[in-house]
C-alpha cells in the first residue's frame, strides 16, 4: 500500500484529506509541521506528498525547496487558496507536480492524484530503497526528451519502465511503439524499422510505414538493441542523428520526430570492445543510462509484488487466494534468476494448480520448473500423480488463455514447442479444454 504524507497545520483539513486518501486506497500519514516532517520523517518512504501553502514557520514553497535540496524527487501536490495561486505557479516552477485549489472535493483530489500516481504503472512495485531511488530518477528523466538506455537482466521490467517514461513525458498523448530487435531477422528488421515502398522487393505489394514513422511525435522503444545485426546499426545511427529515415526503395528521406528508449540485457560497452556493437551508436544511445536492479537485490519488493500478482489472479480467476506464511518464506529464500517475470510466472502456476484458496509452496519444485525438459519424478510410485498435476496445469493454463498455446507457454515459462509436445503426449484436445471452461 502506497504511503502519502499530508503536511497541513489545519487539523480539520488534514483529517479530511486523510479520510479521502484512505478511500483512494492509500496509507496516509499526517504531519502538522513541515519542519518536523523534514527532520523526523524519511520522505523517500512516501509515494506522494501533499502540502498546504500557508503554514507557520515554513510555507509550502520553502518546504518544497528543502525537499528538493535533499535530492528527494517524490511528487508534491500543493494546496492553495484563491489568494495564493501565483505562489502555486511558482511552486510548479520549483518542482511541484501539481496544485489544487481550496475548497476542493474528494473527486477533484482523486483526479489530481490519478494524474500523478497511476502513470507510475500498474505493474511497478517500488518498496525497496533501490526502486524508490530509481522511480525518483525516472520521474525527472521522463519530463525531458533525452535518450534513455535501460539495462538489466531479463525479467527486471525494462519495457514496463520504458512505458512508464513515455506515460510521464510530454509525448504521453502520442504513440508508444516498441520493436524487439532480437525477435526479427536482419532482413525483416530493416523493413520493420524504416518501412518500404510498393515494389521495393518481392512481396511488397504496397507502401508500408516503419516503426519510426508510426512513432512520429511519440516514443520508439528499441527492445534488446544489442541483438541488432552490425550492418543495420549504421542505418539506425543515421536515423537517430539526422532525425530522418530512408524507406526501402524510397527516393527521398522522411523526417521523423521520435524519442528513443533502448533496452539491453548485455553490457553494451563490452559488446563494443568485442566488435559486436558500434561504438558511435553506443554513445548515441547511452545518453542517460539507467540500470534496473535484479529482484535478488531488491528483496523488499518480493512480497509486495507477490501480493500484486495474487490480486490480479484472484480477479482473473474468480477465486479469493490467500498466501501462506510457508509460501512467503519460500519466496524470500529463492534466488530469482528470472527476476520479476519468474515471480509472476511462479505465482500463476501455483494459483492455477492449487486446489485450495490458501497457496502453499510448490510441492515438487523440479516438477513445476522443469517443464522445459519434462517432469522428472523419482521412481517412487508418484509418477501418475505428478503426470496428472502436469496435465492439469497445462489444461488450466490453456483454459485461462482461451486455448492460445503461445500465451500459455509464456505463462508457464516454457517454449511453444514444449507445450505442443506436452499437449500431444497428454492427448489434450480442444474439446477437453472447452469442456473444462463450460
Amino acid at each position: 500500500m502506497k504511503q502519502v504524507l499530508i503536511v497541513d497545520d489545519e487539523i480539520d483539513m488534514a483529517l479530511a484529506i486523510k479520510e479521502s486518501l484512505k478511500r483512494c486506497g492509500f496509507k496516509p500519514v499526517v504531519c502538522h509541521n513541515p519542519v518536523d516532517a523534514l527532520s523526523g520523517l524519511n520522505l523517500t518512504d512516501f509515494s506522494l506528498i501533499i502540502t498546504d501553502m500557508k503554514m507557520p514557520k515554513m510555507n509550502g514553497i520553502e518546504f518544497l525547496q528543502e525537499i528538493r535540496k535533499k535530492g528527494i524527487f517524490v511528487p508534491v501536490i500543493v494546496i492553495t487558496g484563491f489568494g495564493t495561486v501565483e505562489n502555486a505557479v511558482d511552486a510548479m516552477k520549483l518542482g511541484a507536480t501539481d496544485y489544487i485549489m481550496k475548497p476542493f472535493s474528494y473527486d477533484s483530489l482523486r483526479r489530481v492524484i490519478d494524474r500523478i500516481l497511476p502513470s507510475e504503472g500498474a505493474d511497478i512495485v517500488a518498496e525497496s530503497p533501490a526502486m524508490k531511488q530509481l522511480m525518483s530518477i525516472i520521474r525527472e528523466v521522463a519530463k525531458s526528451d533525452i535518450t534513455v538506455l535501460l539495462s538489466g537482466e531479463s525479467g527486471t521490467g525494462k519495457e514496463v519502465i520504458a512505458r512508464l517514461i513515455h506515460k510521464n513525458s510530454l509525448r504521453a498523448d502520442k504513440p508508444f511503439v516498441a520493436i524487439n530487435c532480437a525477435a526479427i531477422s536482419e532482413s525483416l528488421l530493416e523493413a520493420e524499422l524504416f518501412g518500404h515502398e510498393k515494389g521495393a522487393f518481392t512481396g511488397a505489394a504496397e507502401r508500408r510505414p516503419g516503426k519510426f514513422e508510426l512513432a512520429d511525435k511519440g516514443t520508439l522503444l528499441l527492445d534488446e538493441v544489442s541483438e541488432m545485426a552490425f550492418p543495420l546499426q549504421a542505418k539506425l545511427l543515421r536515423a537517430i542523428q539526422e532525425r530522418e529515415i530512408d524507406r526501402i526503395g524510397g527516393r527521398s528521406p522522411v523526417p521523423v520526430d521520435v524519442r528513443i528508449i533502448a533496452t539491453t540485457n548485455k553490457d553494451l560497452l563490452s559488446e563494443v570492445k568485442k566488435g559486436n556493437f558500434r561504438e558511435d551508436l553506443y554513445y548515441r544511445l547511452n545518453v542517460f543510462p539507467i540500470k534496473l536492479p535484479p529482484l535478488r537485490e531488491r528483496r523488499e519488493d518480493i512480497i509486495p509484488l507477490m501480493e500484486f500478482f495474487i490480486k490480479k489472479l484472484s480477479q482473473k480467476m474468480g477465486r479469493a487466494f490467500e498466501v501462506s506464511d510457508e509460501l512467503k518464506s519460500y519466496l524470500l529464500q529463492r534466488n530469482w534468476e528470472g527476476n520479476v517475470r519468474e515471480l509472476e510466472n511462479l505465482m500463476y502456476r501455483t494459483a492455477v494448480i492449487s486446489r485450495s484458496e490458501v497457496l502453499l509452496p510448490p510441492a515438487d519444485e523440479l516438477g513445476v520448473r522443469g517443464l522445459d525438459v519434462g517432469v522428472q519424478v523419482a521412481e517412487s510410485g508418484n509418477t501418475g500423480t505428478m503426470k496428472d498435476m502436469e496435465r492439469d496445469l497445462i489444461i488450466k493454463t490453456l483454459r485461462e488463455t482461451g486455448g492460445n498455446r503461445t500465451k500459455a507457454a509464456q505463462l508457464l515459462g516454457i517454449s511453444v514447442r514444449t507445450i505442443r509436445n506436452k499437449i500431444k503426449e497428454f492427448g489434450i484436445t480442444d474439446q477437453v479444454v472447452n469442456r473444462l471452461s463450460s
